[in-house]
């Protein structure tokens, strides 16, 4: 296998191992990782909220500083992709599954099941429920993504390094990063991509099943979604082969086109003045209450830390765990964009969609539990979105366009995976062996069989948080990496000095 470097070998004997545990012993596996992520999150809680949020402050200082004009590239380097293929392209790699399947089911929970405030099946609740949503899918998850692609894009394609995690720390770490230190910051970031994307492939397998299972009474089991898991992988291991410009671009860009389709007629077919109204209180609401969110970890009160850790940090979690994967992703489409358009693109335009999305999905699941028309909130978390729909006319339609999205999420998740992993274990080359995809894809494949196994979604959800939580280290050192490397070059080409007057 061409270029295959010994992060290859490493990674792939621990990820065997885990698997090989997986099948063996999974209720150990599941014992195991539930006791360290329960660990975790009591232990570190408070620390996933701070650096998270100054991973924000980070992106949103680029934005305005001169610096936002160098350019991730060359000066004479062109964009790639057109502006809409490289947004659908981020947008499928960044959110995907996960949109779809916690559209309604989010922000039901929050407003009838476990309320943030304490507000369940109330007027206020409906607010609370969705405000906590905007800010679990907004500026802070884009802003994780935007720091791992903006560092790996600058070193990529300004500096000409290897598109390696390691190459970004360099001017911290110096000769180091290309010696045992950076190959074991390395395997740390493969180990997190493939745990993160495995576990948005057992989410999509979960989505899909319970689609099937509300629609054509399909058992809902590990059986249902093991025969899933091996449709679509053969669906995305073609996908794969046929190489960036065409797989994952086409199949981009369907999914921007099919989800629009599902929510112009959701907000169509729901409450749409509902909808917008929502979406313009819980707006002014989630920039009004951001700081507080931002650092909330109640200390005193035990029901609300236990929400937080179930939540918050499992999603600050998800997302350093994705980040890897979707930061290399994005680096890798965005050459030729400045710093300025790409933190407006990456952060700030993929937030109000979701934003638009959860109102319209999440808002009509809400409205239809507190009217008393239906019981959203009891039906299982994949099941949601189609007991919204039920509600509705072309119910049949809207669940089966569903369903197909998300398995054109599930495609591109897994190719745009592949491709990653490969580039990463095989010294950043742009263009990795297909046996070195096939590997990760077979990998990935059943590294989401043996989580579901093991525990289902709780396994999914307890692994991921464990792989993050070295990786955000990594991550706090890549920005200040970046910071020292940007400060460097814009002192050299003399954006935004001011000049030192003397005190007198």
């Amino acid at each position: 296998m061409k270029n295959v470097s010994v992060v290859f070998y490493v990674s792939v004997a621990i990820m065997a191992l885990l698997v090989l545990v997986g099948v063996t012993m999974p209720e150990t596996l599941e014992s195991v990782t539930s006791n360290v992520q329960g660990y975790i999150t009591n232990t570190f809680g408070w620390y996933y909220l701070i650096v998270v949020t100054l991973f924000v402050i980070v992106c949103l200082y680029l934005l305005v500083s001169p610096i936002g004009r160098i350019k991730l590239g060359k000066q004479e380097d062109k964009p790639e992709f057109s502006r809409p293929t490289w947004l659908a392209m981020l947008f499928s790699a960044g959110m995907g599954i996960g949109l779809v399947f916690y559209g309604t089911a989010e922000p039901i929970s929050h407003y009838a099941i476990s309320s943030p405030t304490g507000e369940t099946g109330t007027d206020q609740g409906i607010r609370d429920a969705m405000r906590f949503t905007f800010f679990h899918w907004g500026i802070h998850a884009w802003a994780i993504y935007g720091i791992v692609a903006l560092c790996l894009a600058y070193f990529t394609f300004r500096k000409d390094e290897l598109g390696l995690i390691s190459v970004t720390l360099k001017p911290i770490i110096g000769k180091h990063a290309n010696g045992v230190a950076g190959k074991a910051i390395d395997i740390i970031a493969v180990i997190a991509t493939v745990i993160g994307v495995a576990t948005t492939l057992g989410f999509g397998a979960v989505q899909i099943n319970g689609g099937l299972s509300y629609l054509f009474d399909v058992p809902s089991n590990i059986v249902s979604q093991f025969f899933i898991i091996l449709v679509v992988t053969a669906l995305f291991m073609i996908s794969a082969l046929s190489g960036l410009g065409k797989g994952i671009k086409i199949l981009s860009n369907a999914n921007m086109v099919l989800a629009f389709i599902l929510l112009v007629l959701m907000f169509i077919l729901g409450p749409t003045l509902f909808t917008l109204n929502l979406f313009t209180d819980t707006v002014g609401a989630y920039l009004q209450n951001l700081i507080n969110m931002s650092f909330r970890i109640a200390p005193l009160n035990e029901e609300s830390r236990n929400w937080i850790n179930g939540w918050t940090i499992f999603y600050w979690a998800w997302w350093i765990a994705w980040s890897p994967f979707v930061g290399i992703f994005i680096a890798r489409v965005s050459k030729g964009r400045t710093i300025r358009e790409f933190v407006v693109c990456v952060l700030l335009i993929p937030s109000l969609i979701g934003f638009i999305w959860f109102s319209t999905f999440g808002g009509t699941a809400m409205l239809l539990e507190h009217d008393g028309i239906a019981s959203i909130s009891k039906l299982a978390t994949e099941e949601s979105l189609f007991g919204v729909f039920a509600n509705y006319p072309m119910a049949s339609i809207l669940s089966i366009l569903a369903i197909i999205l998300v398995g054109t999420f599930f495609i591109t998740s897994a190719d745009s995976g592949t491709y990653v992993l490969g580039m990463m274990t095989t010294n950043g080359s742009q263009n990795p062996s297909n046996s070195v995809k096939v590997i990760w894809g077979v990998l990935l494949t059943a590294i989401a069989l043996v989580l579901l196994y093991s525990g289902g979604l709780q396994a999914l959800q307890n692994t991921m948080i464990i792989a993050a939580l070295p990786f955000s280290v990594i991550m706090a050192l890549m920005t200040v990496s970046l910071i020292k490397a940007l400060s460097k070059e814009a002192k050299e080409l003399g954006i935004g000095q001011l000049k030192k007057q003397k005190l007198k």
